[in-house]
């Protein structure tokens, strides 16, 4: 790859220094994040989240064929974030069996699907044993198929009821056929924000603890971070500076994913929702400062087919995948598909002139012979 430099000229003549930076390879500050959040100058924050995108991962953009499986909306929880959990006698309540969890994921499933992404609520009932039985069951059905389950909050949880401790948790998790987890539930980590956005989950200090056990056991996971609903700039960049500590520390992250907050049919929803422009610095930041991070992902169910194109140039290197049936954020409001196509997908990335690469949930290249494709989930 040959030599990058900085850019010639900063509209923003305070993010000269940060460009520096990033042109020797330096790791950037929590005050250069503030920085860069504080500056409008976006076409130079993009350039400099691009130079350390294509470090990394060159031209390609990763895509997975995925399935997304949500057993329940049933949660103890009432977080104001939230428009999917419901209480247990709401009339749009449910709860899978273990047969309609497992009928589902083969619900219209080919040999073309490397993953299933299975969250849900907090419910007060199902046992920690019920969900092992439910791994159990998808890894004896589809034993080729990577599990990426549960939520760092969901763990907590499962541990309090079981009267466990959280490494006793996750591993009757893993023994039961959990591969890895995904990173969902991290929201804000600063305390003042959680009591009022997320006070039944667990604290920002617990979410990283337990990040940090199943790491230590082999679990590698996924991170996230929800921003525009009533953080401010130096929250998202302490919520970045803790997950590349950690980071540091364990090296078990594999993908950054920022979540936009839609505020539709949930108690915040007199919040606007976030702009595009929001959503490609809040790429491009994390781009620039989580350098331990290997992937970025731009998250189309959440931004848009449209800003998720846009953002492989901003620092993203992922899209996400075929998903299908994506019910947490369509029920607060989410006007994008359900589903992709593989083939849409493909459409998608070569149009924002990257290259498709097809990966596993721990991005190791999947090669197919396209016949595998003539029909799809």
């Amino acid at each position: 790859m040959p030599p990058v430099t900085k850019p010639p000229i900063c509209d923003d003549r305070r993010l000269e220094p940060i460009a520096e930076k990033v042109a020797a390879g330096e790791r950037l500050s929590y005050d250069d994040g503030l920085v860069l959040y504080g500056s409008p100058d976006i076409l130079t924050i993009g350039y400099l989240a691009n130079l350390v995108r294509e470090r990394k991962s060159g031209n390609v953009t990763y895509f997975n064929v995925n399935r997304h499986i949500n057993p329940t909306n049933v949660c103890v929880a009432a977080c104001k974030l939230c428009a999917f959990g419901r209480q247990v006698r709401d009339p749009k309540a449910y709860t899978m069996s273990l047969e309609e969890v497992w009928r589902t994921a083969g619900s219209g499933y080919t040999e073309a699907v490397s993953e299933f992404h299975i969250v849900g609520g907090l419910h007060p009932e199902l046992s920690l044993d019920w969900y092992c039985e439910m791994i159990r069951g998808l890894k004896e059905r589809f034993p080729q198929v990577h599990l990426k389950v549960f939520t760092m909050v969901e763990v907590g949880y499962l541990a309090r009821r079981s009267h466990l401790t959280i490494e006793e948790t996750l591993w009757r998790l893993k023994e039961a056929g959990v591969d890895s987890m995904p990173g969902g539930g991290a929201e804000i980590f600063i305390e003042r924000v959680r009591r009022i956005i997320c006070d039944h989950k667990i604290t920002g200090e617990e979410w990283l603890n337990t990040a940090r056990m199943a790491h230590r056991i082999g679990l590698q996971s996924n991170a996230t971070m929800l921003y525009g609903h009533i953080e401010n700039d130096e929250d998202r960049v302490d919520h970045l500076m803790k997950l590349r500590e950690l980071q540091d520390e364990t090296g078990g992250f594999v993908t950054f994913i920022p979540l936009a907050f839609h505020p539709a049919n949930t108690p915040l929803e007199h919040i606007s929702p976030t702009t595009g422009f929001a959503d490609i610095k809040n790429i491009a930041v994390a781009r620039l400062l989580l350098d331990n991070f290997p992937h970025v992902k731009a998250y189309w169910i959440m931004m848009t087919p449209k800003i998720a194109q846009v953002a492989q140039r901003f620092g993203a290197d992922d899209i996400d995948g075929t998903v299908v049936e994506e019910k947490i954020y369509h029920d607060a409001g989410a006007t994008t598909t359900q589903s992709l196509r593989r083939a849409e997908l493909l459409r998608l990335i070569r149009k924002a002139g990257r290259e498709p690469l097809e990966r596993d949930t721990l991005y190791r290249p999947v090669s197919r012979n396209e016949a595998t494709f003539t029909v799809l989930v």
